[in-house]
């Protein structure tokens, strides 16, 4: 069964305590069938879990290599050393690519490079034969506008549908923070950036499901404003899914102002919206963000921003990287485009499996000890 845009959005308005489990996405039309027994990625069983990393390894010039095999490789988890079961490079394992866009208002004037640097990155990345992308946006709410396809021609046309709602800047232009209502009465309760949620939600009803390499590509400022999930808990999710998350930083200083107050916008179009219009009970228990990252529940940043893109991709194994005048989005998607197409998929079954649902930490090294591995650091153990 197909997730169409209205059947996710309901799944989701059950966040984060149910899920629509045992739902099963056909495979597109058109699709090739998973890869052999030799290249397929290891899978669950009832007794074990394999534990997969996805990792790229870089020289002391940030160069990428491509040619290590598996004896070049250590890994420990919590200190007691593994040995590593499977081995592949890149080429020989399915890609499932996400991409995730930021449509708030923070983002009106770079949306159109978003877009266009998106769709040359989807033709060069994706291989017909093999792989799949999704498109999410979110601001106010989350849409899936392309369900998993190996077809260029419908992600191109998700990527067109991709806009900042009128309205919605007008009513940036009231006040900040506009209140619930698109007012300018300065209310923090509600929100217009569900990032949390985005991830949340693509990690669980999308990447779990699929086998082989999988990543999540994320293009926002990093503020989120009214999202039910937690940081936390959206990282745990892309874990679980065994998903990267690329973490691409791209502000408009233009659209903050009055002393960083971040405009809390977002727009309904008869899909989902909140109760309350925002996280139940007005803002984050204890009035701040989980952890006391931001003060008093309603001052995000781009500091703060930029913290959480980096966390989430150092957390799930990915990279975090900022658009720049030296480093403008074109290349960005570059340096991602290079490192997918240069990933080793490792696997390993615990010495000490099953036991709690505990966060195990893992780390992987080479032999040579000027290399720079990067990978995740560790796995929820059920």
């Amino acid at each position: 069964m197909n997730l169409s845009r209205r059947s996710l959005l309901s799944a989701f308005a059950l966040l984060p305590t149910a899920w629509l489990r045992g739902q099963q996405t056909a495979p597109p039309q058109g699709a090739t069938p998973p890869p052999t027994a030799s290249t397929q990625a290891p899978t669950y069983t009832a007794e074990v879990k394999v534990v997969n990393i996805l990792a790229t390894v870089r020289d002391k010039k940030g160069l990428i290599v491509k040619d290590l095999n598996k004896e070049d490789f250590m890994l420990d988890e919590e200190g007691r050393p593994q040995e590593i079961r499977y081995f592949a490079r890149e080429a020989d394992l399915p890609l499932t690519l996400g991409l995730l866009v930021d449509t708030s208002g923070s983002q009106r004037n770079v949306l159109s490079d978003e877009r266009n640097a998106a769709q040359r990155f989807l033709d060069q990345v994706l291989r017909q034969d093999r792989d799949l992308a999704f498109v999410i946006h979110f601001d106010k709410e989350v849409e899936l506008l392309e369900d998993l396809t190996p077809s260029r021609e419908k992600l191109q046309k998700a990527l067109d549908a991709l806009t900042v709602n009128e309205p919605q800047l007008q009513r940036q232009r009231g006040g900040y923070p506009p209140d619930d209502n698109g007012g300018s009465g300065g209310s923090r309760r509600g929100g217009g950036t569900h990032l949390y949620d985005a991830v949340l939600l693509a990690s669980d009803e999308l990447m779990r499901k699929q086998k082989g390499r999988k990543a999540l590509v994320l293009l926002t400022d990093g503020v989120d404003r009214g999202s039910k999930t937690t940081l936390s808990e959206s990282i745990a999710a892309a874990q679980r899914a065994d998903s990267l998350v690329y973490s691409i930083l791209f502000t408009d200083s233009n659209a903050y102002g009055n002393n960083g107050y971040y405009p809390g916008m977002g727009r309904r179009r008869g899909g989902m919206g909140y109760p309350g219009g925002g996280y139940p009970g007005g803002g984050y228990p204890g009035g701040g963000y989980p952890g006391g990252g931001y003060p008093g529940g309603g001052r995000e940043d781009r500091g703060s921003g930029k913290k959480v893109l980096e966390q989430m991709a150092r957390e799930t194994g990915g990279r975090f990287i900022e658009v720049s005048h030296h480093l403008p989005i074109d290349k960005v998607f570059a340096e991602i485009q290079d490192d997918l197409r240069s990933q080793y998929s490792i696997g390993y079954t615990s010495d000490q499996p099953g036991g709690t649902a505990a966060y195990r930490h893992i780390h992987l090294t080479t032999r040579k000890k000027d290399l720079v591995v990067q990978a995740r650091d560790g796995y929820y153990a059920s």
